[in-house]
């Protein structure tokens, strides 16, 4: 198969609060190329009332990257498509998904699923403002509207609003009585709900998220889904992505070793301390890198401890690395451990 012929969506990262920033993205752009990035979920009033250039600006780099959305107003989601069609997005996506109080407070996230036709309203008017896909973000169900009946409706109605790519998390949400870790991890998988989906709607895109852990993880779900989306396994045990473009996309490349990905994310660093950000901002989202090898406590310590430190620099980064053994840093990613591959399920 063509390398051009495999879409982004083919594998993707979640957005996920508080991870998924700009600095996170230029540190996975070090591991793969082709994979899909996604923003944080930023919210309607954020885009439209708050710091729109702390919000929404990115690098060069990170292309491929979507906007998440949060929002439920059609009017509102259509200017933001239109603010980010023009800082230069790849996709906009509708955060359906989402089970947090503040969220459902706000009606948007995943209590939308219990109101399809105004997520199609949301859809249509985006469309009608960006020229960029808009996709959707949602769980198999909500509370007690978790018949697969009422999962086809949702899909049906929004579909027939122009929307072409869904992203299902595969477990329901409880709105109520889980917190948001727990409706990651409690309600169970459902893989066989979103391949009927799929099955139902052979037209439509539909990428698989929750519970993918590894790229044979996200192998196994692409023999049905049309693609795969990788969650905190991506952010916790971040070097699996390093064989993506290779093993997942088909390019003919080398993977990156672990001292190459740092070395190529320390420009970046260092041109965000120069403009004021602290050490720990960025390499907060790099701990996971050694995960289940020699020298991974040494190398987390050293961040930890030393990246919150006013005027911390790049020496604390070199620190770091001194902790780590050459053989760990510089052994291609075919060589990976199995004790590597297993953060939290989700």
């Amino acid at each position: 198969m063509a390398v051009s012929s495999l879409p982004p969506h083919t594998l993707s990262v979640a957005p996920m609060m508080d991870w998924t920033d700009r600095h996170c993205r230029a540190f996975h752009r070090t591991l793969t190329r082709r994979t899909l990035l996604y923003t944080e979920m930023i919210t309607t009033g954020a885009v439209l009332h708050g710091d729109r250039e702390r919000h929404l600006a990115f690098g060069e780099a990170e292309h491929p990257v979507a906007l998440q959305l949060g929002g439920s107003d059609a009017a509102a989601l259509a200017e933001c498509a239109r603010i980010a069609t023009d800082y230069g997005y790849d996709e906009i996506n509708l955060n359906c998904g989402c089970p947090s109080d503040r969220v459902s407070s706000g009606s948007f996230g995943a209590c939308l699923m219990a109101s399809p036709d105004v997520v199609a309203r949301a859809v249509e008017a985006m469309r009608g403002a960006t020229t960029l896909p808009v996709t959707v973000k949602h769980r198999i169900g909500i509370d007690d509207l978790d018949s697969y009946g009422h999962l086809q409706h949702f899909v049906r109605t929004v579909a027939a609003a122009g929307c072409e790519t869904f992203i299902v998390h595969a477990r329901k949400a409880w709105l109520s009585g889980l917190s948001p870790k727990e409706n990651r991890e409690i309600p169970p998988l459902r893989y066989d709900v979103v391949q009927q989906l799929k099955a139902d709607f052979p037209e439509l895109t539909v990428v698989l998220n929750g519970g993918l852990l590894s790229l044979d993880d996200a192998a196994t779900a692409l023999t049905w889904a049309d693609g795969a989306m990788i969650g905190r396994a991506a952010y916790q045990t971040p070097y699996i992505l390093a064989t993506a473009d290779r093993d997942v996309f088909g390019e003919a490349m080398t993977p990156p070793t672990r001292r190459e990905v740092i070395e190529a994310f320390l420009p970046f660093v260092a041109a965000e301390l120069r403009s004021g950000q602290p050490l720990n901002r960025m390499m907060k989202h790099t701990l996971g890198l050694f995960a289940g090898q020699p020298g991974a406590r040494h190398w987390k310590r050293t961040l930890s401890e030393g990246g919150h430190r006013p005027g911390a620099g790049l020496d604390v980064v070199r620190a770091a690395l001194a902790g780590v053994p050459d053989e760990v840093l510089d052994a291609h990613p075919d060589t990976l451990t199995t004790q590597a591959l297993q953060p939290l399920a989700g």
